[in-house]
């Protein structure tokens, strides 16, 4: 894909990313991808997208995607790569032993939890959302996988949100997204 059919890719995904304001919470403008979702055409072009980013550094074993919306755009990715997905949850969802990380979210706190036998040591693990905000989740992400023995490869997401400054906290990874905005 050449840099003018990713940013005619961008501009549709933007077309079709809601904002909505207040929600979750006063101040807060949620980044509704659901119409996006909706897109079949564009979303298989997404999808493509984020999975030739992961071919392009050098062999993913695993993709780890964020709940919720990082799983319905991870494990589709996983599968064009011809490579697994690890769910990382909310806390207190997934059965037996997990690794758990806290991170500050541009409007609250929260934990999220892998499993850690789901990652062989050495695995090359691409981590996946659908939006880079303040870079809590994916920070918290990218640690634990490294604490169950994986490699972060690089971090992809759909949209960046520049303003909140999550790129500086992956500072040192390689970091892509399809759209970046204000």
């Amino acid at each position: 894909m050449t840099a003018h059919d990713a940013a005619d890719l961008g501009e549709r995904v933007g077309a079709l990313v809601r904002d909505v304001p207040d929600w979750p919470t006063a101040g807060v403008t949620f980044k509704d991808i659901t119409p996006l979702l909706a897109d079949g055409a564009v979303l298989r072009e997404v999808v493509d997208h984020l999975a030739r980013h992961g071919t392009g550094l050098g062999g993913v074993d695993l993709v780890a995607g964020m709940e919720a919306r990082g799983f319905i755009l991870g494990a589709p990715v996983a599968v064009a790569l011809g490579a697994g997905f690890v769910p990382v949850r909310k806390a207190g969802k997934l059965p037996g032993p997990s690794l758990a990380a806290s991170y500050a979210l541009e409007y609250a706190a929260a934990e999220i939890e892998l499993h850690p036998h789901t990652i062989p040591a050495g695995a090359r693990v691409l981590v996946l959302d659908d939006v880079l905000a303040t870079g809590g989740t994916a920070a918290a992400t990218a640690d634990l996988v490294e604490r169950a023995g994986g490699v972060v490869v690089g971090l992809a997401f759909l949209l960046e949100l520049r303003a909140l400054g999550g790129r500086g906290r992956l500072a040192g990874r390689d970091v892509a997204a399809l759209l970046s905005v204000g």
